[in-house]
């Protein structure tokens, strides 16, 4: 998007109206990103939080070329790598994770706009679905599949 160009251009020009336009463009889709692949709300506003004041931090590096979302998720993507990576070798982490993950995602799906209960119940399953099988999926597909699906990125940009 050229608007997130120009925001970029702002922000490297010391404007704090742009960032603050850029975060209330895109912290959703980023705590969307994070909430799919982390399944924990809290951490994901921890991760959403972190991507923007790098990309805040990093501005001076951004190239105005109309890249911006794949720029900015890249960051994400690494975020959620790294951090993946320091949780799986804390002990109590990996303890805990099974019962944590199933008690995020009953309250994700409690808190879900109030259908009728036959498309309630047809949502949670392939939600469960879907959330089994990016189980099984390698890593780096899982990412690239919610990047382009839940982030709502394009292919290339991924």
């Amino acid at each position: 998007m050229m608007e997130d160009d120009q925001l970029m251009i702002g922000i490297q020009s010391g404007d704090s109206r742009a960032f603050e336009k850029l975060v209330e463009t895109h912290q959703g889709a980023l705590l969307g990103f994070f909430i799919k692949n982390t399944r924990d709300p809290q951490l994901a506003e921890d991760l959403s939080q972190e991507t923007l004041l790098r990309v805040y931090n990093q501005a001076w590096d951004y190239l105005p070329m109309g890249r911006f979302r794949g720029w900015m998720f890249r960051i994400a993507r690494n975020l959620l790598i790294d951090n993946v990576r320091r949780r799986s070798h804390d002990a109590l982490v990996s303890a805990i994770t099974g019962k944590a993950e199933d008690e995020s995602d009953s309250i994700a799906r409690l808190t879900a706009e109030i259908l009728p209960a036959s498309e309630i119940a047809d949502q949670n399953e392939i939600a469960q679905l879907v959330d089994e099988m990016l189980d099984q999926i390698p890593e780096e597909q899982r990412l690239t599949f919610t990047l382009h699906h839940f982030a709502g990125l394009t292919l290339s940009e991924v």
